[in-house]
Formats: structure tokens, sequence, C-alpha cells
């Protein structure tokens, strides 16, 4: 089945309100229009209204870099489903292994905000993906098996269309490593394994895997010509345009 292809960008804590729209501006100029690949970015909550302002009426959606399962009440620094709706974003980025690093993110909270960005109708991409300890220890798929379970629980046949994905090795997000095609291959087809074992064919074949791990306009093309990395999400090359327009052309 052929899947349409997803780039997204993670801009993480970078940016200005004026320094995003800045850079949202120049990706509309080398993006609007592209139509091969789908596109978004996720900037900072700061600066989402300034980037959907930017890219209004282009063909580059919005996200959030994350979501709290709550739709309102006594949570400091949290942001709802409805919240970053009424902003504009179309996604959210839910369990990053940054957030799992350093916000104490677990797969039963991953899994209580997937339902809550469901429930609010926005799109989700998932992410999952072992440590460097976890891959020296070979336990690799156990670990990404028991994300995705996690991810997953009490979701139905349905709700798949709304959600995207992403691999990311922790131990090449932002370290310059990378996993090679082969590695990265063998981890998306083991995802989809997952997949239609729970859901069927017809939801593992439609479903968008993504790769995220120092994804480079020098790397892209190699890593997403395999047959089940179905786009990028991107790091700190999306926070330069040239290099993420290579990579989203990069996209088959």
């Amino acid at each position: 089945m052929a899947r349409r292809s997803f780039v997204a960008g993670n801009w993480k804590m970078n940016k200005s309100p004026e320094e995003a729209r800045a850079l949202a501006l120049d990706l509309r100029k080398r993006l609007d229009g592209f139509s091969k690949a789908d596109v978004a970015v996720c900037p900072t909550y700061l600066c989402i209204t300034t980037v959907v302002d930017a890219l209004r009426g282009s063909s580059i959606a919005v996200g959030g870099q994350d979501v709290f399962w709550e739709k309102s009440g006594a949570y400091t620094g949290a942001v709802s489903a409805p919240m970053l709706l009424a902003a504009g974003c179309q996604y959210t980025i839910i369990g990053h292994s940054e957030r799992r690093q350093y916000f104490g993110e677990t797969d039963e909270t991953v899994n209580k905000r997937i339902k809550a960005a469901l429930a609010a109708r926005l799109k989700i991409i998932a992410c999952v993906g072992e440590t460097k300890d976890e891959r020296l220890g070979n336990v690799t798929e156990q670990v990404v098996k028991r994300q995705v379970e996690g991810a997953l629980a009490g979701l139905k046949a349905d709700d798949m269309a709304c959600l995207t994905i992403a691999y990311e090795p922790v131990w090449a997000i932002g370290t310059g490593l990378t996993a090679t095609p082969r590695q990265a291959q063998d981890v998306h087809a083991l995802i989809r394994g997952l997949v239609r074992t729970r859901f069927g064919a017809d939801v593992a074949d439609a479903l968008r895997i993504q790769y995220g791990g120092s994804v480079k306009a020098d790397n892209a093309r190699e890593l997403m010509s395999q047959p089940d990395i179905d786009g990028a999400l991107v790091g700190g090359a999306s926070l330069v345009a040239a290099d993420f327009e290579t990579i989203v052309k990069a996209a088959r």
C-alpha cells in the first residue's frame, strides 16, 4: 500500500516569536505547494500562534510538542489538547524521549495524553525508541514493543487514522549518531508488525511510521527510501530552512 510521506520539524526549546516567524515564512516560501509529502512544524507553546499566523493558508501544518491529559485545571505549566486546537494546531508530539528523560513521562502517561488528543481530534505523533544501553543490551525489540503496546492501550482501530508513530532511537537524538537504514527499517517493520497483530493488515499498512534521530540533509533520502519508513521527525536540522527543505524533498 502506498503511504503518503510525512515530515515534521520539532523545534524543541528554540526560537523567540520573532525568530520563529522568520523561519516559518522562509519555510513557507520554500515548501508551500510542495505536494509529495505532508509537512508540519512544532514550535514552542509560546510561538504557536505566531507560526500559525505565518503559515495560514499554506500547505504546512503546525503542531505542539506535548499535551496534558486534562482539559483545564490547576496544572501549572501544562497545555491541554483543546488549547492546542484553539491555537491552530493540527498535530501534537507525545512521548518524545526528552519528555521521558527530563519530565518523568511514562508509557502510562503517554497513553493518557494520546487519548486526550484523540478526544480533541488532534493528530498525534507518538514517539518510541530505545536508549544506547538498551541497544547494546540487545533489548531494543522488547523496549519498543512495550512502548508501542503502552501507547496504544485501549485504542480502537478507527483511532489509528489519527496516529503517526515515530521511531527515535534515543542514542541517535542530538548525538550525531544515526541508525543505519537497515537498523531503522528493522524496527519500523517490528512496529508495523505489532500494529498488524493488534488491529489487522489494513490498519498496519495505512500507518505512517517516521524515523527520528540525527536526520540530516545528507542521510534523509537513504533512510526514507526504506519500505517501512514513511517520513521523518526532524530535530536540529528543522531549525535551518534550507536543510529542512532538502529533507522534505527527499521524501518518497
